[in-house]
């Protein structure tokens, strides 16, 4: 173990001193050190030792605590509680546990909760503070309490108005503003009238509730019947039925945070199912069919998900410039079956899963083929489906066309393999712009 001293996290309020304890007080009165946002620092004119500001990137301003910390007492100021969303986390993970000492506030949460009497023991927290809004009304499709960290770009307006856009109206939203501080404010609004609103200060908390007493969430598996997405049927009049979505979906084995490929998207409803099961990920739906991207896009809005991006262009070209998947599902070839299953195995990331739905018997063997050409042996199955119609005072069986669901994993060998045989050359780079995979908390303490 090190001999330099700890360094201490001091959770502080929009109300400066007068929020500390005397515990906190007492780590800045003795810190030599004092490091945090701008607004944090100018409540202490009187500290005469040296002072770094948070600013920019974190990375440089740790470094230097880190080598500070050696020989002085260093403190660093955060927003509320440094652990919730808070640069508390980078701190310990950058000097280790051992080295650092959290002293938490009262959190910009619990005064909004506080403020507007709401309970939050059963709440879900979201934080945009810094990060792309892509997936926002996805996430609170489940949801019926959400406190929200928002930032300049990610307003209570624009968020309201990302709900609304996405059908998904039914909230009462308070907004507080500088909790605590000489500035509160903690106003009541429907989502129209937050989405108008031009005069939200940039220190902030969203609560959102649902306004419906009767709503519940969205079944944990989705199931739906094509109607759901046939307001405008695609030309060749496909729409992957729900039998065949539910096996085929499941086989893809995606998680909440996966990147997903449809390849042939259609109507968009594998694309669409797909990501209510990812919230936290991406789906991109690719689809060459000018009138299937525009009637993909109309789905996805009508659904209120805002995970999916539609991607016009055809298979394999147009997957080039897309971030590597962990699922990939193909629903059409346009005739270029083994070109896309190859791309498709190349990009997958070790152990994503690869699923092909073929109805012909030309897809149906260049698809074996071309697994089989990879060392692959993939689990086959054939669904046939017959529903029950009316007829007369009856019922009959009516049978839908049967269809070959391929499935496969990609080895960590094999993924292993063609890293060594690209080492050297230019990685490629994913495109989503503001949609980082990465899933790290954004400092609140700057």
């Amino acid at each position: 173990m090190s001999a330099r001293r700890a360094v201490t996290v001091v959770g502080i309020g929009d109300d400066g001193c007068a929020s500390l304890s005397s515990r906190a007080a007492s780590a800045v009165a003795r810190a030599e050190v004092l490091v945090g946002g701008e607004r944090h620092l100018e409540f202490f004119p009187q500290f005469r030792g040296e002072k770094i500001a948070l600013k920019g990137g974190l990375s440089a301003a740790l470094d230097r605590v880190d080598a500070l910390s050696a020989e002085q007492n260093v403190c660093i100021l955060a927003s509320g509680d440094p652990l919730f969303f808070g640069v508390g986390a980078l701190v310990v993970r950058k000097l280790g546990g051992e080295h650092v000492e959290i002293i938490p506030s009262l959190s910009s949460v619990q005064w909004a909760f506080a403020r507007t009497g709401i309970a939050w023991d059963d709440a879900a927290f979201v934080s945009v503070h810094g990060r792309s809004p892509e997936g926002f009304a996805t996430r609170l499709r489940r949801l019926s309490k959400v406190a929200v960290l928002t930032d300049a770009e990610n307003s209570p307006a624009r968020l309201a108005a990302r709900l609304l856009e996405h059908g998904d109206a039914g909230w009462r939203a308070w907004v507080c503003e500088s909790l605590a501080g000489a500035g509160e404010r903690v106003r009541a609004f429907d989502l129209a009238a937050l989405a108008s609103c031009d005069d939200i200060g940039p220190l902030n908390v969203l609560l959102l509730l649902r306004s419906d007493p009767a709503w519940r969430p969205p079944p944990a598996v989705p199931y739906l019947h094509e109607d759901a997405f046939a307001k405008r049927m695609p030309k060749n009049g496909l729409i992957t039925k729900r039998e065949v979505r539910l096996l085929s979906i499941a086989s893809m084995a995606i998680r909440p945070d996966a990147v997903v490929w449809d390849v042939g998207a259609g109507s968009g409803s594998v694309s669409i199912e797909a990501a209510m099961l990812c919230p936290l990920g991406r789906v991109y739906a690719i689809e060459v069919d000018p009138e299937g991207v525009e009637i993909c896009r109309d789905n996805v809005r009508t659904h209120g998900v805002d995970n999916v991006r539609v991607v016009a262009g055809r298979a394999p070209e147009a997957l080039a410039a897309l971030e590597d998947p962990d699922a990939v599902f193909v629903g059409g070839s346009k005739g270029s079956m083994e070109e896309i299953v190859t791309v498709a195995l190349d990009r997958l990331r070790p152990g994503g899963r690869l699923v092909v739905n073929a109805i012909t018997m030309e897809n149906v063997a260049e698809t074996y083929r071309a697994l089989r050409a990879r060392g692959l042996d993939p689990e086959v199955t054939l669904l046939s489906v017959s529903r029950g119609v009316p007829l007369a005072r009856y019922v009959r069986y009516e049978a839908l066309n049967p269809i070959h669901i391929f499935a496969a994993t990609k080895p960590a060998k094999e993924a292993a393999e063609a890293t060594e045989a690209t080492e050297g050359t230019e990685p490629k780079q994913p495109t989503p712009a503001g949609a980082p995979r990465s899933t790290r908390s954004t400092p609140e303490a700057s």
